[in-house]
C-alpha cells in the first residue's frame, strides 16, 4: 500500500498532481497513522513522523509525489450566541471551564452538538442553535499546531533556551 509521508500545508501548496481527495471530521484530521480511502477509491497509508491535525485544504504527499486533498466533513454543532460580547465571554467561560472543544468565531461559538450544552447555553441568555458545517475548534494552550496557530513546545525540565520570549516555568513558592 503506497504511503502519504508528509503534509503540505494549504498556504505552501503549489502545482502538483492532486490524485483524489479525503473528506474528515475533526476527530479524523488528528491523525500520525492511519489507513484511508480517498472519495476516489485511492487506498493509502496516512504514515507521518508525528501526530499532526490536518486542515482543509491540506495535501498529503504520497510517496510517488502526487496528492491527497485535505476537506473537513461537516459536522453537527451549535452555533452559540450572546446579545453582547461580555455575555458571549461569559458563556465562553463556560464552556471552557467544562473542557469542551470550541472553535470561536468573531460572532459565535462553535462545539460539537450536546442537548445538555443548549440548555445550559439557554439558560444562561444565550442563544445555542445547531448547525451543520466544518469544525475546527482551537488548539489549546498546548495542542501544538491547530487551526493555524503556530506552538512551540516547552520541556519544563532543566534546559537551556535559544529563543527570546519570557515564559514561566515552576515559579519557586515565596
Amino acid at each position: 500500500m503506497i504511503r502519504a509521508t508528509r503534509l503540505i500545508r494549504r498556504d505552501a501548496l503549489r502545482a502538483g498532481e492532486i490524485v483524489d481527495r479525503v473528506v474528515l471530521d475533526h476527530g479524523d484530521r488528528h491523525r500520525r497513522r492511519m489507513a484511508m480511502r480517498g472519495i476516489g477509491g485511492l487506498d493509502f497509508l496516512l504514515d507521518l513522523p508525528e501526530p499532526t491535525v490536518l486542515d482543509d485544504g491540506d495535501a498529503l504527499v504520497l510517496q510517488d509525489g502526487r496528492l491527497v486533498w485535505v476537506e473537513a466533513a461537516p459536522e453537527r454543532l451549535l452555533a452559540i450566541r450572546a446579545p453582547d460580547d461580555h455575555a458571549l465571554k461569559r458563556l465562553i467561560w463556560h464552556i471552557g471551564n467544562r473542557h469542551i472543544p470550541a472553535e470561536i468565531a468573531e460572532d459565535a461559538v462553535y462545539i460539537g452538538f450536546d442537548h445538555v450544552l443548549a440548555e445550559m447555553v439557554r439558560g444562561l441568555g444565550g442563544s445555542a442553535e445547531p448547525v451543520d458545517r466544518p469544525f475546527r475548534p482551537e488548539g489549546g494552550a498546548y495542542a501544538g499546531e491547530s487551526a493555524g496557530h503556530h506552538h512551540h513546545g516547552h520541556d519544563h525540565g532543566p534546559h537551556d533556551h535559544d529563543h527570546d520570549h519570557p515564559h514561566p516555568h515552576r515559579a519557586a513558592s515565596r
